[in-house]
């Protein structure tokens, strides 16, 4: 049985074009017949450009589809930055731990090979082993106020309790930082931290209670995200995505602005312009943001853009695994050659010389890729709506019109050639929500979001989390 694929079939139909013309120059083909065959391969040149697209699977190599989704991720483009597990932490400890180091010292007091005593003799040298090892300790602190009968006026007077000390048991900023670390950083679910808490203290804290130190750090980063916004409009460049989450049965959206060390996330109903406007960063920005070509952040002009090089990466691979075009695969070496000058540059941008031959080759690669392209399909006179395109054809024109947009990255060295800045930012809050299920209210949707802003960015910084929560709570917030 003859085999058919996707590469036999762009082949086959390509030979037979090529057959066509040539029978065209040498004029053996009727000029009635010439018009009919040309409208014909015009016709399956569009149907076999959204066959090959319909039947080409899409993975994380060729589209913006998640790892989780397909098979194991490859980068589209590989990593010319650090690999490791991100900023390693500073050697800062959290005030309520306490470690103790103790020293045993073994004597020599005979010679094992003569039998000699060594009491006497003096150490040259020792040979340490260690181990580290944990003990759970809790600590409890009571405090008695004294009541006292006044002899005089015959009054009961009682001292007052500290500030910190408003009921009968109260719990240590310790425990609180302890639990908004599990639900938050580690996305432990609300049950699983109750019983972990439960085996460290012996104590059963009630999930009111533990959710009441999410919204008391919420309320206390207040100010914090409002800084971190200021901070944010000063920035030269800044990254932005957004992602959904489930809240009460409910679709909404969390939008992330990321530049340098500073992550800001905040959540809204809506995906678009409208929330861009509530949120109210974007529009008072004018440096330059970093996008997925998402039309809501071209809405503004006042700003410029620069297109994530991944996302037009893996589209392009898309093209190239299912029609083969040319043009799609001498531009993704382009993009990646250019990437890779920039990287190496010290100044990470391309001279004016460099940019101007990048940009020639980029209009020459995609003029040649329109003329490779089959004809779009005039629309019927009194039809409404948009002409129906490929992939293919819709990339190709984002391509030309944002062109400036997408060798930003080799113009300015404070774009970065990818949005994973944001995308990164983002990932932890969808494993949040595949961990613990939907949020069960609005309220603490937002404070999460504000809380993993917060630890994010002094993440960032190299600050422990739990040091971070602490200070907070203290009311001692690290900017």
């Amino acid at each position: 049985m003859a085999i058919m694929d996707k590469q036999s079939v762009r082949d086959e139909f390509d030979r037979l074009r090529s057959d066509f013309k040539t029978l065209s120059k040498t004029k053996k083909v009727p000029p009635e017949l010439k018009v009919i065959v040309s409208g014909l391969i015009m016709l399956m040149e569009v149907i076999l450009a959204i066959f090959l697209e319909k039947q080409t699977k899409k993975t994380t190599n060729n589209s913006s589809k998640p790892s989780s989704q397909t098979e194991k991720d490859a980068t589209a483009l590989d990593a010319t930055g650090s690999k490791g597990k991100g900023k390693s932490e500073k050697n800062h400890i959290a005030t309520n731990t306490r470690t103790v180091e103790t020293t045993t010292v073994i004597p020599v007091d005979y010679c094992d090979q003569c039998g000699e005593s060594l009491k006497n003799t003096p150490c040259q040298c020792v040979e340490r082993r260690t181990k580290i090892d944990i003990i759970f300790e809790k600590t409890v602190e009571h405090v008695d106020v004294q009541i006292k009968h006044c002899p005089s006026c015959q009054a009961t007077v009682k001292a007052s309790f500290p500030k910190e000390y408003q009921g009968p048991l109260q719990y240590g900023n310790g425990i609180k930082a302890f639990v908004i670390c599990l639900m938050v950083t580690q996305m432990v679910a609300l049950k699983r931290a109750q019983n972990m808490l439960k085996t460290v203290i012996g104590k059963i804290i009630s999930e009111t209670t533990m959710l009441s130190y999410v919204i008391r750090l919420h309320q206390a980063l207040e100010q914090w995200e409002f800084s971190a916004k200021e901070m944010l409009l000063k920035q030269p460049s800044m990254h932005t995505d957004e992602t959904s989450l489930r809240v009460d049965k409910q679709n909404y959206w969390i939008h992330v602005y990321a530049s340098g060390d500073i992550t800001l996330k905040c959540l809204h109903r809506k995906r678009g312009t409208e929330a861009m406007e509530d949120i109210n960063l974007i529009p008072r920005y004018e440096g330059t943001i970093i996008h997925d070509c998402w039309a809501s952040y071209l809405s503004y002009e006042h700003c410029s853009h620069g297109l994530c090089g991944s996302h037009i990466l893996r589209e392009l691979t898309f093209v190239i695994d299912s029609n083969h075009y040319r043009w799609s695969n001498n531009l993704k070496q382009l993009l990646q050659e250019a990437c890779q000058q920039v990287t190496k540059s010290q100044h990470k941008r391309l001279s004016q010389r460099q940019y101007a031959r990048l940009q020639r080759r980029y209009r020459n690669i995609l003029t040649r890729g329109e003329s490779e392209m089959p004809p779009i399909m005039k629309k019927s006179t009194g039809r409404r709506g948009r002409i129906a395109k490929s992939e293919a054809h819709n990339l190709l024109e984002r391509l030309i019109k944002h062109e400036a947009a997408v060798l930003l990255f080799a113009r300015d060295s404070h774009v970065a050639f990818t949005n994973n800045r944001a995308e990164r930012d983002l990932r932890m809050a969808k494993v949040k929500q595949k961990v613990s299920g939907c949020f069960r209210n609005e309220k603490y949707a937002h404070a999460y979001c504000r809380i993993s802003s917060y630890l994010q960015t002094m993440a960032s910084k190299g600050v422990n989390p739990l040091v971070a929560i602490q200070m907070a709570l203290s009311g001692e917030i690290h900017q």
